[in-house]
């Protein structure tokens, strides 16, 4: 009678009358009738593959069976003594990975729960797995929902797997034999499998290239460094390699999303990436979306190739011969959060070549260079890329002896001490702080100062306890990635595309910036404050300060010491080094003359 009833309403909705069934289910049947030619009233038995073509579907689908074993046999774990069984079919519906309860095992198998059963929609009529192959949406197919008689006892719930080029890779299904009679009762089913699924395409996102960026994106902050809803995989100029179907929503319009760039979509580029690494708290690493809503973003940087010096040295001389667009493309060498902190100079490249080698170790380092140069920001690239635990910043002049002590006694995680402008240190405190390093030979030191080493009046025992190894970070005038620091932070500070004119980027090209990078930014961010419309002209730019000898370079120098190096910074260009030394032109000219100084052929 039950089996007439189900025959009966299945002719109604081939007629388009309504029977208040899912419009899902309703369409499948439609299939299985007027494109598979199926009789509802058969009772077909469940289709097996042959042992030899479940190798072959087995075979063609390890990546992807390895990639789901762990979170499939974790969520087994969950509805063990439930009844639940998890089938894991490829893109055809074959069933080539299973986990059930050895106690149902016959059951499970005459019913196609098992290995190598093919849940195909034009085989098995509608089911969990068919319809998610069709539809590429999450479905339960409960009971009589089911086509053919000999599974309306089965409850499926299945949702897809994507690949990372957002192709359907898999099926992931959840069965019951026997189930309670409501549809809602699988909504905990739902949520498991959906979940799963996620899981399994961010595990085969991160497992494909260990060479790329990788940014995992939450709406909660709470879960985004454990339990993401999405990822996307991005190459070193931000385009997009691979994603997790969740990450499409972040693409509204329809289209290819491979090669895009992610700041079509999000207030983000590859720049940004460092700043969204673990080291940063999470509820910070906020990400505006283009429709006004914000995410939260977890970077995950590349692993950096194994360099032999050979290579190295390779790296360096092809440094001292990039111009224009080519400067970008020397960072692309370098790994984690050091890739952000240069765009082509040749002098930062073998700073952060040398960081990158020193990161890993224990050696306390001493990081020296004008104010604002980003002494700071460098350091805490050093400890991201150590993949050490347990990182504080104290600022020496306000550091008092009891803070040392405190510090010792609340801070047994602690692994990495960045001591910020370590000339400012009291005696008392030099005192206090040698103590702790007694105390925590475990203890890293990273430690920045605007003064020459030479100059830092520390006791000499604390003084190279704290300078393993000394690392200057080159001024402003002396980048050659200037141009390429000016419009990284357009890009990354104003809410929409501004640009600088010629002008104004001449203007700026030729500045001594005594305040280097900091002094940029600012006054880049007063610029685009000041302009009309979205191009920077040379009204807008505020006036340069008169720099502070201060902040100049050591005593031990003369400003004509570095003119070859402000030179090659300008590109040979002697108007606009006249304008970083502040002088004329001609100046400029006689002093490359006495020193015996050509621009290069």
């Amino acid at each position: 009678m039950k089996h007439a009833r189900h025959i009966e309403e299945i002719g109604q909705v081939l007629e388009g009358g309504q029977t208040g069934r899912d419009s899902i289910v309703s369409a499948s049947w439609r299939r299985c009738v007027e494109v598979y030619g199926m009789d509802p009233m058969r009772t077909d038995p469940a289709h097996i593959v042959t042992e030899t073509e479940l190798r072959d579907h087995r075979k063609q689908a390890e990546w992807m069976i390895a990639a789901a074993r762990s979170g499939l046999q974790s969520l087994f774990r969950q509805v063990a003594g439930q009844n639940y069984v998890l089938l894991l079919t490829n893109a055809e519906g074959v069933c080539v990975d299973y986990f059930g309860d050895d106690l149902f095992t016959e059951d499970l198998r005459s019913a196609g729960l098992y290995l190598g059963s093919n849940w195909s929609e034009d085989l098995a009529g509608t089911c969990g797995v068919g319809a998610c192959i069709v539809t590429q949406e999450p479905v339960t197919v409960h009971q009589d929902d089911h086509f053919g008689n000999a599974h309306v006892a089965l409850s499926c719930t299945a949702a897809p797997i994507f690949d990372s080029l957002g192709q359907l890779a898999a099926v992931l299904d959840i069965s019951l034999l026997r189930s309670p009679t409501p549809k809602s009762s699988q909504n905990l089913a739902m949520s498991l499998v959906t979940s799963a699924a996620r899981r399994v395409e961010m595990a085969n996102l991160m497992a494909e290239s260990p060479r790329d960026w990788v940014l995992r994106l939450s709406s909660s902050p709470e879960f985004l460094d454990v339990d993401p809803e999405a990822a996307v995989r991005l190459d070193g100029s931000g385009r997009v390699l691979g994603y997790t179907r969740a990450a499409r929503r972040l693409f509204p319009e329809t289209g290819q999303i491979l090669g895009r760039r992610i700041d079509e979509v999000l207030s983000v580029s590859v720049d940004d990436l460092p700043d969204l690494m673990r080291d940063r708290p999470t509820e910070e690493r906020v990400i505006e979306m283009r429709d006004g809503g914000a995410l939260f973003g977890h970077a995950i940087a590349p692993k950096a190739p194994h360099q032999t010096r050979h290579g190295a040295r390779q790296i360096e001389t092809l440094a001292g011969t990039l111009a224009g667009a080519q400067k970008g493309a020397l960072s692309g060498t370098l790994g984690g959060a050091l890739a952000g902190l240069t765009g082509g100079d040749p002098n930062m490249a073998r700073l952060l070549e040398q960081a990158e080698r020193l990161a890993p170790s224990t050696v306390p380092l001493l990081i020296t260079g004008e104010t604002g140069t980003g002494k700071t920001k460098l350091a805490r690239a050093i400890h991201m890329m150590s993949k050490a635990q347990g990182f504080m910043s104290l600022e020496c002049a306000t550091l008092r002896p009891e803070d040392i002590a405190d510090l010792c006694l609340d801070s047994v995680s602690l692994t990495t001490l960045l001591l910020r402008r370590i000339e400012e240190l009291s005696e008392e405190t030099a005192i206090a702080l040698s103590g702790l390093l007694d105390r925590r030979p475990d203890l890293r030191t990273l430690s920045t100062s605007c003064l020459d080493p030479a100059r830092i009046a520390l006791p000499r025992t604390l003084f190279h306890r704290l300078a393993g190894c000394n690392l200057t970070v080159p001024p402003l005038r002396m980048r050659r990635d200037l141009d390429w620091l000016m419009s990284r932070h357009l890009r990354r500070h104003t809410a929409e595309t501004i640009r600088l004119s010629p002008s104004a980027r001449a203007e700026l090209m030729g500045r001594t910036w005594p305040g280097n990078i900091r002094e940029l930014e600012q006054v880049l961010d007063t610029a685009a404050a000041l302009c009309v419309g979205t191009v920077i002209d040379l009204p807008d730019l505020p006036q340069p300060v008169v720099a502070d000898p201060a902040d100049g370079p050591p005593a031990s120098t003369t400003p004509w010491d570095s003119l070859e190096q402000v030179l090659v910074a300008c590109d040979w260009n002697m108007a606009r080094a006249a304008r970083r030394f502040g002088v004329n032109r001609s100046t400029i000219l006689r002093r490359m003359r006495a020193a015996g100084l050509r621009p290069p052929e």
